[in-house]
């Protein structure tokens, strides 16, 4: 049998030997997903473990906590007593083909009026399990930061659309900003966000266009890419090399407020810190940080109360 531990299918699962000891050096109050894997190279959960992770793609991975996994204040709260408004939009899309969705989650008692809106990329994602929505209500109920709107956009075919693809770009500003701003809220800002290749299209095109963004979450961004880059004939996310990270030191997004962090746990932790450096190093508005875990929604989930806070002067 063969252990794999939080990068799946990113690196070479570790041998287990019969009656021998799995010794890893992980750090204090780690959480790491894993799986067992079989002969022929499939994953199953570990029988005796119960314990299950926040990763809604497999229903396999088990976790295992070194000590106590740190919770933000926020998520200690009570759920808010005063929560926002969610308002469903579909409609045919024609940038990119197939029923197109988008959740605009609005705080609690907005009648109208500026306040910041966010494109937020895998949106059924972040607003199911992340609960970003419920971040915001509870830090607006708790006086920590005024509240926003979040457009929770759903993507198609994610690695098409977010993996540098400037199309993207096209689609929000033709298709989903006509049908939030206006029709449902006034922008005063506007801010994108997302995970993985989510936190890596919301970098790249909030760098890239100062008229229209200002502020960028980005959790576990996945700045290991370039233009055009495949492997095995799919994206490559291990080797295509940290563009951006060259295209951003040519030109620095000046007008940017960023949020970035990654777990410490998965092979984007030092393109995630090289991004972190580069933005210090030019005195760009920014936070940069770190969760003792991996490239899940164990981490992110931890980081949005942080992320929120800092976007939203909290």
């Amino acid at each position: 049998m063969i252990g794999d531990v939080t990068d799946w299918r990113k690196r070479e699962p570790i041998p287990v030997l019969d009656g021998a000891p799995l010794r890893l050096r992980l750090p204090r109050g780690a959480w790491v997903e894993y799986a067992w894997v079989d002969a022929a190279g499939e994953a199953f959960a570990d029988p005796d473990n119960a314990q299950r992770s926040l990763n809604p793609w497999w229903p396999y991975p088990r976790a295992a906590v070194v000590g106590e996994y740190a919770r933000h204040p926020l998520w200690q709260m009570p759920d808010a007593t005063r929560r926002g408004t969610a308002h469903r939009v579909t409609w045919e899309g024609t940038v990119f083909p197939g029923t197109r969705r988008v959740i605009v989650y609005t705080p609690h008692g907005y009648a109208g009026g500026a306040l910041p809106v966010y494109y937020v990329q895998d949106g059924v994602a972040f607003y199911r399990t992340g609960k970003l929505g419920d971040v915001m209500d509870r830090a607006a109920e708790a006086g920590l930061a005024p509240g926003a709107a979040f457009a929770f956009v759903e993507p198609g075919d994610r690695n098409e659309e977010y993996y540098l693809n400037p199309r993207y770009l096209d689609f929000l500003t033709s298709e989903v900003m006509p049908r939030v701003e206006g029709e449902l809220v006034t922008a005063s800002v506007r801010g994108l966000w997302g995970a993985s290749l989510g936190g890596l299209t919301s970098l790249f095109l909030g760098a890239r266009h100062p008229e229209l963004f200002s502020r960028v979450a980005a959790h576990s961004g996945a700045f290991i890419a370039r233009p055009g880059a495949t492997r095995d004939g799919v994206i490559d996310t291990t080797t295509a090399g940290e563009w951006l990270l060259e295209q951003l030191r040519a030109n620095p997004p000046t007008h940017l407020t960023t949020s970035l962090d990654t777990g410490t746990l998965e092979w984007l932790t030092g393109p995630n810190r090289r991004m972190a450096a580069l933005f210090a190093d030019l005195g760009l508005a920014h936070q940069y940080r770190e969760y003792p875990s991996g490239h899940n929604w164990v981490t992110w989930r931890e980081a949005l109360p942080e992320a929120f806070l800092y976007l939203q002067g909290g």
